[in-house]
């Protein structure tokens, strides 16, 4: 990896991190409930959004660098396990076990569908 690729990637994961902010602001501002809606929002459309440059890179060759800056940086820093996983936990914690059970079972398997269909349509473009 060259130093000019490792700034890329960090940069792009600044401004992956930057639109989940943003993004996870605006759910909150407007979907006022006492569920993580916009952790799950974030996860699910960046495990499709993973899935598709995965497939676009499988089916029409996109260059290694462009898959770590997309993949790893920009997606990297937009999606968040750790946060997903801590709100599960929470929600637990507070005897919300219907909720924390949709929370981390329901986003995992949307996610998981969600990469599965971005494989598929970068396959097909």
């Amino acid at each position: 990896m060259t130093p000019l690729l490792a700034l890329a990637v960090a940069v792009a994961g600044g401004f992956g991190a930057v639109s989940r902010l943003v993004l996870d602001g605006v759910l909150r501002a407007r979907f006022r409930i006492a569920f993580p809606f916009g952790t799950t929002v974030i996860n699910v459309t960046g495990s499709f959004l993973l899935g598709l440059v995965t497939g676009l890179a499988a089916a029409h060759g996109l260059p290694p660098e462009w898959r770590a800056i997309l993949g790893t940086g920009f997606l990297g820093g937009y999606t968040t396990f750790s946060t997903a996983s801590y709100e599960t936990v929470r929600l637990a914690q507070q005897r919300r076990y219907r909720a924390a059970f949709v929370n981390g079972v329901g986003m995992l398997l949307l996610a998981l569908a969600a990469a599965g269909l971005g494989l598929w349509l970068g396959g097909l473009l």
